[in-house]
């Protein structure tokens, strides 16, 4: 940069246009690391690289454009006589400072959230920003967080030392522009600022079918302010729609029961069984990251799930069970509210959540006492708050992070005492359960009611730390590890529950969130959304497999049919076993997908429908026309999920 030939009257600027190369340069040079990265899964077209490289400048451009408004403002209006003043260059060594830890940051973060989630920054790197403790203390647990400060210290004092070295920081010192230079400077910076603020998507970098190239092609802190800003999305402003009232009359057609209320747009129905209800207790454990092809049943020869490979092969189990979502809180939304994920973020942490008609309402209508257990600090993702509002006891970490209003309903805290293991997310698997023994224990003692826990994991996450000794694959070595830990708690959780009275009446339900990775170069990649389900215990005592094409929110239905529970409903899902159609909702924060078959209809937030068939060896998608009854009916379960939230309609 010594040798760069900066246009005369621009010595100011000279800062400002070496910063614009090297951030093109390392922002190039991702690109290019992620373009090997996923070279088995994009095209290296010329014209595929030219688009990539042509429409990452295009996405850079802005960011460059938001980086350098402030200082073009402060260049502007900072007095010429006072350039190279002792102020002057404080607040620029500072300001450029700031701009070269940020790149160096941003440089390294994209890699770690990239191995991760195969993808650009988007809304849950906003949820990570939030959450700074789990967060940091993952870091830290993960990586050598001293060598790294230290490492992004001295590249910041590096991208420093060249700036001075090559004398450009000399040039914005020393020089002297006129203001009306500066003004139209200024002006030409915030015109690009509002082209791109207005009009500038961050799916504007979509071009491709190939999801892969479109994430390359992408601006990472671009993209993260995009998902900053769209958190929630407006269904009818991006989706396509149909009108409402054809739209409820499709869902209810695939329903059980009987509408309450037909002539007002609801799903609220009542669901009449002739034989009494079998009301044993009910223990949900809710697995993170569960993927179905860890287990044997399903594929896999690595040997990591021996317990639960060995619990399906006594009890019910779901072969084609697909969860609705790539997070948490989607699983858990599912899961409780039995309803399509709407677009945007999970109602789990939206506002006006309280009250919902849950599948604690429907055990509450039946005399249970519904609690969430959790071994970590249920203010992430608005845990707490979501259960406690909606009639769940807690049972939690609570290391001092939960607001006095976030818990509403008995709360008891896993005391220190009571822990053996902990990591960032939370203790154990381990002492989580034996915490849900002594808890259950002390409930029934109390209690003639029976009961329904909603059993929140955690050790199968990053850092994958675990209790050493426990099995045959050292802690914090990789995500098999932590599988196979979660496996052994689980079994050994079930062998200890079996000794005790509870036991006998009990039913026990296992099922991921979601799966390990949701990525693929597929809008929606369809094998990364199939979970295990098993039902122990089951009413009537069921056995055998379910291969029936089935969603997540099914679950819980199913087993209210298998208790032949009468009860008033407003759950999307439907019962199994009986002749309901076989299909399944999935999607992420934006793409929202109907599986019926090999058949796949997929909404976009531009009002656009793509169809495909789905090959499920090759776990592959081809584009085919999409058939309208399909389109209207995937159009009616998301448009109808969205009226209901933002109309009160999923309120008890």
């Amino acid at each position: 940069m010594r040798n760069m030939n900066l246009r005369k009257g621009l010595d100011r600027y000279a800062a400002i246009l070496g910063f614009t190369f090297w951030f093109i340069c390392i922002s190039a040079l991702v690109r290019f690391i992620f373009m090997i990265w996923m070279a088995p899964e994009i095209s290296f077209s010329f014209g595929g690289v030219l688009h990539i490289i042509g429409t990452g400048l295009f996405m850079d451009i802005g960011v460059l454009g938001f980086f350098c408004l402030p200082i073009t403002v402060y260049l502007c209006f900072f007095p010429k006589r006072w350039n190279g003043s002792i102020t002057d260059r404080i607040i620029l060594y500072v300001v450029f400072g700031l701009l070269f830890l940020i790149q160096v940051l941003t440089f390294f973060a994209e890699f770690t959230f990239w191995e991760e989630f195969k993808s650009r920054f988007n809304f849950i790197a906003v949820d990570y920003l939030i959450y700074t403790y789990e967060v940091i203390s993952n870091i830290n647990e993960s990586y050598p967080l001293p060598l790294l400060f230290l490492g992004v210290a001295l590249l910041v004092a590096f991208f420093i030392y060249i700036f001075n070295k090559t004398g450009l920081f000399k040039a914005v010192f020393n020089g002297r522009i006129p203001f009306l230079k500066r003004l139209l400077i200024l002006g030409i910076n915030i015109v690009v600022v509002l082209l791109y603020y207005q009009y500038v998507d961050n799916t504007d970098a979509e071009w491709s079918k190939n999801r892969y190239e479109n994430e390359i092609s992408k601006a990472g802190i671009y993209s993260f302010f995009a998902a900053f800003r769209s958190n929630e999305l407006n269904f009818r402003q991006f989706y396509k729609t149909i009108d409402d009232t054809r739209a409820f009359a499709l869902v209810n057609q695939d329903m059980d029961g009987k509408l309450i209320d037909p002539e007002n747009m609801s799903v609220r129905r009542s669901i009449t069984d002739t034989l009494p209800a079998i009301k044993r207790n009910v223990v949900l454990i809710c697995v993170e990251s569960l993927s179905a092809d860890f287990l044997q049943h399903f594929g896999n020869s690595d040997k990591l799930t021996p317990q639960l490979d060995s619990l399906i092969d006594n009890n019910l189990w779901f072969s084609n069970m697909f969860a609705t979502g790539t997070r948490t809180v989607r699983g858990m939304e599912a899961l409780s509210l039995s309803i399509p994920p709407t677009p945007g973020r999970s109602i789990v942490k939206r506002n006006d959540n309280e009250n919902l008609f849950t599948v604690g309402s429907v055990f509450k209508q039946q005399g249970y006492t519904n609690t969430f257990l959790y071994g970590g600090d249920g203010y992430f993702d608005n845990m707490d708050y979501f259960f406690s509002h909606n009639g769940f006891s807690i049972v939690d970490r609570s290391r001092g992070f939960a607001s006095s209003e976030a818990i509403v309903t008995p709360h008891t805290v896993i005391a220190d005492d009571e822990i053996t293991f902990e990591n960032a997310w939370g203790v154990c698997d381990e002492d989580l359960f034996n915490k849900t023994l002594a808890y259950t224990d002390d409930f029934v003692t109390q209690n003639k009611n029976p009961f329904f826990h909603f059993i929140m994991t955690t050790s199968n996450h990053r850092p994958y730390t675990y209790p050493e000794g426990k099995i045959d694959i050292p802690s914090g070595t990789g995500r098999k590890g932590a599988v196979k830990y979660t496996d052994y708690a689980i079994g050994k959780f079930i062998k200890e529950a079996s000794k005790h009275s509870w036991y006998a009446n009990t039913t026990f339900v296992i099922v991921a969130d979601h799966c390990a990775s949701s990525a693929g170069r597929w809008e929606l990649d369809i094998a990364n959304y199939r979970i295990p389900a098993i039902v122990i215990n089951a009413p009537e005592h069921k056995t055998g497999e379910v291969n029936k094409l089935c969603s997540q929110i099914d679950l819980f239905p199913t087993l209210f049919a298998m208790s032949h529970f009468s009860y008033q409903s407003n759950l999307y899902g439907h019962d199994v076993l009986k002749n309901t159609p076989a299909r399944a909702l999935v999607g992420n924060y934006r793409k929202l997908g109907y599986l019926a078959n090999d058949s796949l209809t997929v909404l976009g937030d531009q009002k656009v429908v793509h169809g495909y068939r789905w090959n499920a060896k090759a776990n592959s998608l081809t584009p085919s026309k999409t058939d309208s009854s399909t389109v209207y009916k995937t159009v009616a379960n998301y448009q109808t999920a969205d009226y209901l939230y933002h109309h009160n309609g999923l309120k008890e």
